[in-house]
Formats: structure tokens, sequence, C-alpha cells
């Protein structure tokens, strides 16, 4: 039986965290959440879920939380996530992704804690030389995302020869859906995921949904890419921290993907088909830093964790995602 010990969440407040959260907070974890709220929302937290609100960067504010919540493992969210926008605004990304990463496992090592989880993303490998990919492929990122995690993943393993600290970083492929008793899901205004743009247009709060990039050397042309629930990804975060904590000598990297991909028009097809109408789709032209196929082996992540996905179905996935959508309009009222 794990120890149960206490974890503090960064980014706890958003898509992808505030799902760890729960699934921490499901299962007896004492869990504890610093975000600054600028794409997260205190409404995706359990109320008995103590929210710091504030900057990963603050060392005296994670000194503080440390001390108070007795914190010995982080799960480290908070993040900028737009690839065009990475591309814009590098710099952006340097700082929020990689300057400030450093800042909080600096103070993580200075506070002696043990375990550290790090959001990061199938983005590090820019465009593959195989697919499925494995986690020894090469990394190339073409776009600043890509590499802003890349550098923290470099920095973590460094640290980790360095100090008694082991860690694992989670490359996530496409997220997608929402919590299947719709307690959270994607909540930021103008997000960029294509299921969460899909059902918004199939709910008449978008006109349409671009397709950026018809002449892809993919099947039909559109970008194809490795869709997980997210409730299935934060039960890997949770299933992760267990094994850190079973050999404290032993870190991992691990893609997060159900080893199968579908292509834009396959996933509007799939919204059309469960919404049972027709989505406005838009040809255009591609963004900046969008590969053409990504999609995980994910045996390894299989291998080292007993992670059974248990949402692997792409109808599901959109129908929790429009479930979400439909009680995110009544919680904005």
């Amino acid at each position: 039986m794990t120890e149960k010990i206490p974890v503090l969440v960064t980014g706890g407040a958003g898509f992808i965290g505030s799902h760890a959260v729960l699934a921490l907070h499901d299962n007896g974890w004492d869990v504890s959440v610093i975000d600054d709220l600028s794409t997260g929302f205190r409404f995706a937290l359990p109320e008995s879920v103590p929210l710091y609100e504030g900057d990963i960067a603050d060392v005296a504010l994670l000194n503080r939380i440390f001390e108070e919540r007795k914190i010995r493992a982080i799960m480290h969210f908070a993040g900028s996530i737009i690839v065009p926008e990475s591309v814009e605004n590098p710099l952006k990304y340097y700082r929020n992704n990689t300057v400030k990463s450093q800042a909080l496992i600096a103070a993580a090592v200075d506070a002696g804690i043990a375990h550290f989880i790090f959001s990061s993303t199938a983005a590090t490998y820019g465009v593959p030389e195989v697919s499925p990919i494995r986690e020894d492929a090469r990394k190339a990122p073409i776009n600043p995302y890509g590499m802003s995690k890349l550098m923290t993943e470099c920095m973590l393993e460094d640290t980790s020869k360095a100090h008694p600290i082991n860690y694992c970083a989670l490359r996530y492929f496409n997220v997608a859906g929402a919590d299947p008793q719709a307690r959270t899901g994607q909540s930021t205004a103008g997000a960029t995921h294509l299921i969460k743009v899909a059902v918004e247009a199939a709910l008449g709060e978008r006109s349409h949904v671009g397709v950026f990039g018809t002449d892809f050397d993919t099947p039909d042309g559109t970008g194809v890419r490795d869709y997980i629930h997210v409730s299935d990804l934060a039960n890997a975060h949770l299933l992760a921290l267990e094994a850190l904590i079973a050999q404290p000598e032993r870190s991992l990297t691990l893609n997060c993907g159900y080893g199968q991909g579908f292509s834009v028009l396959e996933v509007l097809d799939a919204v059309d088909r469960v919404t049972n109408r027709a989505i406005e789709r838009r040809l255009e032209g591609r963004r900046a830093g969008d590969p053409a196929m990504l999609i995980s082996d994910n045996s390894r992540i299989k291998e080292v964790l007993p992670w059974t996905p248990r949402f692997n179905d792409l109808p599901t996935i959109v129908e929790h995602a429009l479930a979400w959508e439909r009680r995110l309009k009544e919680i904005r009222g």
C-alpha cells in the first residue's frame, strides 16, 4: 500500500491539473493547489482543497506552502500551452514553461521534496521520423512550446542526478474530454483544442471550426493526432506518483496516449454524429509549428505502470466534452 503523502499541484485549477486534483482527492490523497488563475478557475476544484493564488516562481509563497502543507511531492502543470502563440511569442513560453519551472525545481530541492511529476508533451519530438513514437525517439521540437518543455525535462534529469529527487515526465499527446461526472473540464475562453472548439460550435457558441491544413501527408490531408481522455491521463499521474514513491532511485519518462490516431475530419465527423448536427468547417492554411501526425507508442507506460485506460473511445470523449460544455454554460449563467 503506497503511503499517501501530501502533494502540491501547480496549475491545479486548469484543465488537466483540475482532473489530477480530482483523481488525488477521490483517492484520499492530501492535495493542495497553487494557481495564478490566469487560465484556471476556483470552481474546477473541490471546496475542501486548499488553493493558494499566486505564481510558481514566488519562492517565498512556495516555501510557505511547503511548510504549511508538509508537501512531499509536486505535480507540475502550470505553464503556457498554445503552439501557434509560442511561435509568435517565444519569450513568454521560455519564461512561463522553463524559467519558472527552474525556480520551482530549485525550491523543491531546497525544501527536500523527493518526488516531482512533470506535465510534458509530445511536441518534444517535433516531426517524428517513425510513427508510432517511442520515448527514445529523437527529440527535435519545431516550436518554442515543445522546446520549452524539453528544456524542463533536461533540468529534471540533471537535477535528479545531483540531488535526492526523482521525477516522472509524462509526454501528453492530445488531451480531450472532461470529467465523466461533469465536475470539471476545459473552461478557458478561446481554447484551441479541436474537440473543445468543435463542441462549442455544435452548441452554437462558435460559427464554425477552422481546419488548419488540408495538404498534410495523411490519408485525408488533415492532421492526425492521438486523443487521450483527460481522466485516463489524470489516473496516469496518480500511478506515476505511486511508482516514484515505491522506487525513489528511479525516474521515468512516459508517453501518454492510446496509440491510435484520428484526423481532424474524423474528429469532426464524430462530433457531428454525437450531436446529430453538421458543424460548418472552414478549410484554412497550416498553422506554424504543426506536424502532420503524432501518434504514441504507449507500450512503456503500460509496462511500468498498472495503467488501463477506461475511456479509449472517441465518441465517449466527445460526449464527456459536450456534457461539460453544457454544464459550463450553466455555471456561467
